[in-house]
């Protein structure tokens, strides 16, 4: 799907942005090459394939979700330039 400078600087002008005649033209071309590569997609025929959460089929990568012991308080507050109880101390920035 071939793009127009006026399509181009429609959505330019959405997303605020300010574009030189020169960029107006590169991304015409750029735009339209994604325009076309989703047109591509569009025409595979998928009705036969389920949906997925991921790109690939492999297992998990992700660890298991166990709790675990946290860090002490004593050992996390260690480097702390102010600290109150067991939570660091920050200066009040609302008045």
């Amino acid at each position: 799907m071939k793009l127009t400078i006026e399509q181009v600087r429609h959505v330019a002008n959405l997303a605020r942005l300010s574009l030189t005649p020169e960029e107006e033209q590169r991304y015409a071309t750029q735009l339209s090459a994604v325009l076309d590569a989703v047109a591509q997609l569009q025409e595979l025929d998928v009705s036969g394939v389920e949906p997925t959460s991921h790109a690939t089929l492999a297992a998990s990568l992700l660890r298991e979700d166990v709790t675990r012991p946290s860090l002490p308080p004593e050992k996390g507050l260690a480097n702390a330039p102010s600290k109150v109880g067991t939570s660091f101390a920050v200066p009040k920035i609302i008045e």
